[in-house]
């Protein structure tokens, strides 16, 4: 996929939270397409607004620098 997902798209995607999420809503949902070339990221206080899309890579980039602290 070169082109991000469509708001269509986004409304139909398996969204996921991490495991560590409880249950007060205050975290992020993300969904895979097209393998992760696009990773859409939503909030889960309103699941009814749309969701961002980010490249794949940009993605692991991000989730890398948090995880080793170099953010």
């Amino acid at each position: 996929m070169t082109t991000p997902p469509t708001a269509a798209q986004l409304a139909g995607a398996s969204w996921r939270t991490s495991t560590y999420s409880g249950p007060q809503n205050e975290c992020v949902e993300v969904a895979d397409f097209e393998g992760g070339s696009w990773v859409g990221v939503r909030d889960t206080k309103d699941r009814t607004r749309p969701g961002l899309t980010v490249p794949g890579p940009a993605w692991s980039a991000l989730v890398n620098a948090l995880n080793t602290g170099t953010l």
